[in-house]
């Protein structure tokens, strides 16, 4: 089933295009605001983004998301109709689509993008020097066009860390979700692990970049 990252923040817009889009065949996530669109963004096959939104406006968040993953396609949803805010938009969305709009131009828009763009199964994520292609977490390390090789634990905290990106991750939730079984306070397992890792995928691993440490808390990987 093809999913559909859908951000707005008006109630009513909101509700009747998710129903029809759902009506349609579509799986749909509703967000209100741009907060949380880097830990959805990853599983979408498109993004519906407006642009008037609370805290960060669409198109900085339209921007950050085609940075992450270049193949994603963003079709831009906003009752601006100047010339100005579709070209600042269409600088990095696929397509802009101004309200009101009929649900059926909508819903042809978004066939047309799902043609053209790649699927979520084949989705590069771009992070430094790393191509990364998701889900299947194929690491390419861009200076050298070289595959960089995991062991079985070295992905799976990765892959992991990849799902929630931005957010700390406390050592017991890396450790229980990768081991399944419970944390055992002061065990350096983890620790051990996450040091090989970055040995792999860090462009100087003394001073790591990618998977941050939060001191006192645990980790996190930070798209930018």
């Amino acid at each position: 089933m093809t999913r559909i990252l859908y951000i707005e923040d008006d109630h009513d817009i909101g509700s009747w295009t998710v129903t029809d889009l759902q009506k349609r065949g579509y799986q749909v996530t509703w967000l209100k605001t741009g907060e949380e669109a880097d830990t959805h963004a990853g599983d979408a096959d498109l993004v519906i983004l407006d642009i008037m939104l609370p805290g960060l406006d669409g198109f900085t968040i339209g921007q950050r998301l085609k940075k992450q993953w270049p193949d994603l396609p963003i079709l831009m949803l906003s009752a601006r109709t100047a010339v100005d805010d579709k070209l600042l938009g269409l600088q990095f969305a696929d397509d802009y689509l101004t309200k009101p709009f009929h649900p059926d131009e909508l819903a042809a828009r978004i066939q047309v993008l799902l043609r053209r763009g790649t699927p979520a199964e084949t989705r590069q994520l771009a992070l430094e020097h790393l191509s990364i292609k998701l889900p299947g977490c194929q690491i390419i390390d861009t200076r050298t066009n070289e595959e960089v090789l995991l062991t079985g634990k070295q992905f799976h905290i990765f892959m992991y860390l990849l799902k929630h990106p931005g957010q700390v991750l406390t050592k017991e939730q890396i450790y229980e979700s990768v081991w399944g079984e419970p944390y055992l306070d002061g065990d350096k397992t983890l620790n051990v692990h996450i040091r090989y890792l970055r040995e792999k995928i860090e462009a100087d691993p003394s001073q790591p970049t990618i998977i941050q440490t939060v001191r006192g808390i645990g980790f996190r990987v930070r798209l930018s």
